[in-house]
């Protein structure tokens, strides 16, 4: 019998992102259900009761919630193609700390550009930091975890489409100030798991600027 799977999830989401990338890399077929974040569904809220919040990946009728649970979970249940966790165990701790730092300093602060009134400013410089020591940890390595796309790779290319967001409510440019990790994020969209899941950056910036009413 095959697997039955379904990811509930919203286009723009750079979590959502990281849960389809990793099904595309193991080459998982799914179903997308595309979510109303704003009038949420009965099987959304029925897989994910307690943060009722995407991506929601649904495994023959069993939901997995959290996007990095998910990642590693795609890829102990698929172990069979691109390895996205290291196997040595010091290696696959640190992937999971870079990953839980993007999840805390990454998102946290960025989502404070946009979101956060009088805080554009002061958010904007703690993101080019946050980035630079990301670069620093990336350093001349072509990924993160060295020749080899993976976890933290996944983790973090997702905001790569919200950079236009950034720039224009954040009043500077990413590219400029951090090129190591642009010049990542380019190397990075060379993968057709990538490429199909990334939404344009203009896209994105379209969208918030629409829900925030700003031209």
């Amino acid at each position: 019998m095959a697997d039955e799977v379904i990811l509930l999830d919203f286009w723009a989401s750079m979590f959502g992102m990281r849960t389809r990338i990793a099904l595309e890399e193991k080459k998982v077929k799914y179903d997308c259900r595309e979510q109303d974040l704003w009038n949420k569904g009965s099987l959304l809220l029925e897989m994910n009761p307690v943060h009722k919040k995407i991506p929601v990946l649904i495994h023959n009728g069993k939901p997995v919630c959290e996007s990095l649970i998910q990642v590693e979970y795609i890829d102990e249940t698929w172990p069979g193609e691109n390895p996205l966790l290291p196997s040595d165990p010091y290696q696959r701790a640190h992937a999971k700390f870079w990953a839980d730092f993007i999840d805390k300093k990454v998102n946290v602060t960025a989502r404070r550009i946009w979101a956060t009134k009088g805080e554009e400013k002061e958010a904007s410089k703690e993101l080019i930091e946050i980035f630079n020591m990301l670069e620093s940890e990336l350093g001349d390595k072509h990924y993160f975890g060295g020749e080899t796309f993976g976890y933290v790779d996944i983790a973090l290319i997702g905001f790569y489409s919200w950079f236009g967001v950034y720039n224009k409510f954040g009043n500077m440019s990413i590219e400029s100030e951090c090129p190591t990790l642009t010049a990542w994020a380019k190397r990075c969209l060379h993968r057709e798991s990538v490429t199909k899941t990334l939404p344009k950056s203009e896209k994105v910036t379209t969208f918030i600027s629409q829900r925030l009413g700003v031209e």
